[in-house]
């Protein structure tokens, strides 16, 4: 039986040394016929040894005492902590790779998903704000968000996943404008939808997941626009609602 196709799971399984033996020379074959996209992932190698270097040793710290003091404080407090500790991780991120991210074709998406997580983060808590818009003013929403990025959106269904629309909000993202819609289910669980313009219009469909702590982000670009689907959930549980809005968004 034929092996399957070099996956992007592959090559960031081979970047992080998580692949089996066998599977690990397939990848180091196809490599060698790519030089290009061996020389990209042995720069994220590089880049993954110098923030391990760098900073590992925090891990063996102390914690200070005002975050001892912050799980004291109202949930809210916390929250409002969990974002400020979002952006703080992406402007470290942004430092150490030499503010290359959303420049470099391969590295692009890593803003794009950042943006995403960040901004589930701060509003999937919220219970009286979690949205601008309702869903009871879905035609007035999609109207004004369009408007606002100056390209057509629609919003996809997730009825069939038992998420119901909640409605979206208004982002600010480096390009410019964004948008979030928020989806629930009846246990309360939710999925947001970022949806911002690429400014670089890249002609790339390419449909990726990412991670960042316990936020699975599947996200892809697709006719001048880059979405990304979110949830606190592992890859296997976000796959078939982020598979049914990708259909639904393809151009």
């Amino acid at each position: 039986m034929a092996s399957p196709p070099i996956s992007e799971d592959d090559l960031h399984a081979w970047t992080d040394g998580r692949l089996e033996a066998e599977r690990r020379a397939e990848v180091e074959a196809w490599l060698a016929a790519h030089p290009d996209k061996a020389q990209t992932l042995n720069h994220w190698r590089e880049l993954n040894a110098a923030l391990h270097s760098a900073y590992d040793p925090v891990a063996e710290e102390a914690i200070p005492a005002r975050l001892r003091e912050a799980v004291r404080r109202p949930r809210r407090s916390l929250a409002m902590a969990a974002a400020v500790g979002w952006i703080a991780f992406g402007s470290l991120l942004g430092i150490a790779t030499g503010y290359q991210l959303g420049r470099h074709p391969d590295d692009a998406p890593t803003q794009l998903v950042r943006n995403a997580a960040i901004a589930h983060a701060v509003f999937s808590p919220e219970q009286r704000h979690a949205v601008e818009v309702g869903a009871d003013q879905e035609q007035h929403l999609v109207a004004w968000l369009s408007k606002r990025l100056g390209r057509t959106l629609h919003i996809p269904a997730l009825d069939r996943h038992g998420y119901q629309l909640m409605g979206g909000r208004l982002l600010s993202a480096d390009a410019g404008p964004s948008a979030q819609f928020m989806y629930e289910n009846d246990a309360g669980e939710r999925l947001t939808l970022y949806v911002s313009v690429d400014p670089d219009r890249r002609d790339d469909t390419a449909f990726r997941f990412a991670e960042h702590d316990d936020i699975g982000t599947f996200y892809w670009i697709d006719g001048g626009l880059a979405y990304a689907l979110s949830g606190r959930m592992s890859r296997q549980a976000l796959l078939p609602a982020a598979t049914d809005v990708y259909r639904q968004l393809l151009r």
